[in-house]
């Protein structure tokens, strides 16, 4: 169709150009909406082939949508792969192992098979019970915009990192989005990331400060997936962003699990295996 308009000329001049615009808008509006929302989208696809499965077809189709739209619901669900905004959830194999016994890891990039690309992230369960002021910080920023932000255990590898929350519709220049509303930053962003607070942009809670990162080489991460190390899922970004201030260690994968359903929500309920 598209290929037939630009041939007919008259077809193109006979629009109306405020028209054209309304419908450049509105296309623009729902591209927009498409990328905005589509791990939502998503998520319900699964939700609805779920309940499928379950014979639910009692549900009213209506009703489905209505609870889909609902900004305070939350959901968690299986994926094949990895994909950056994706959550590992530690299995039982990992318990007795300190550093990850039922942690969850926000994916913050997928990675690449580059040797110093490969995917990384920070656990998002394990908050620390420390203000960035308790350490006495040396870095300006740290000492005076952050001082009040919560410190969280990220990762065994030495870097620190901050998760930063925005407006769905915006991306801050010079920071990585990991999903719609969710950005990440390292050290070498704390100037620009203390402007914006400063300029009234963001506050200081929107940001958690994380102590240390996880990360694999491509392989390596699959290979543990593929041992049953790591359950990988999507989840809402209210699940996330909640995660990210939560004062159980375990909660998070507990609720994570349970929203999984399945043999998933099982193991949340398993005692934890000591090795």
């Amino acid at each position: 169709m598209v290929t037939s308009l630009s041939q007919n000329g008259d077809g193109i001049r006979g629009n109306n150009s405020s028209d054209g615009k309304k419908s450049n808008d509105s296309s623009a509006e729902q591209s927009h909406h498409i990328n905005l929302d589509w791990r939502e989208f998503r998520a319900k696809l699964f939700r609805d082939e779920q309940e499928e499965k379950t014979d639910s077809d009692t549900h009213n189709q209506g009703d489905k949508l209505q609870s889909s739209k609902s900004p305070s619901r939350k959901w968690a669900h299986p994926i094949p792969v990895p994909e950056t905004g994706c959550v590992l959830v530690a299995t039982e194999k990992l318990d007795g192992v300190r550093t990850f016994e039922r942690t969850v890891v926000l994916l913050l990039r997928s990675g690449t098979r580059h040797p110093q690309e490969g995917p990384f992230g920070v656990v998002i369960n394990r908050p620390l019970h420390k203000k960035i002021k308790h350490l006495k910080p040396t870095n300006l920023d740290l000492a005076t915009t952050f001082s009040d932000c919560s410190l969280h255990f990220g990762g065994p590898l030495e870097a620190s990192m901050f998760l930063l929350k925005t407006r769905e519709n915006s991306k801050l220049p010079g920071f990585e989005e990991v999903f719609p509303g969710l950005s990440f930053g390292a050290r070498n962003n704390l100037d620009d990331a203390a402007a914006l607070v400063k300029k009234g942009v963001l506050n200081p809670q929107d940001f958690r400060f994380f102590v240390g990162y996880a990360g694999w080489q491509l392989d390596q991460l699959r290979e543990e997936i593929e041992s049953d190390y790591w359950y990988v899922a999507a989840c809402s970004s209210n699940l996330i962003c909640a995660g990210s201030s939560d004062s159980s260690s375990e909660g998070l994968w507990q609720e994570i699990l349970q929203l999984m359903g399945g043999h998933y929500s099982e193991l949340s309920r398993k005692p934890k295996q000591d090795m």
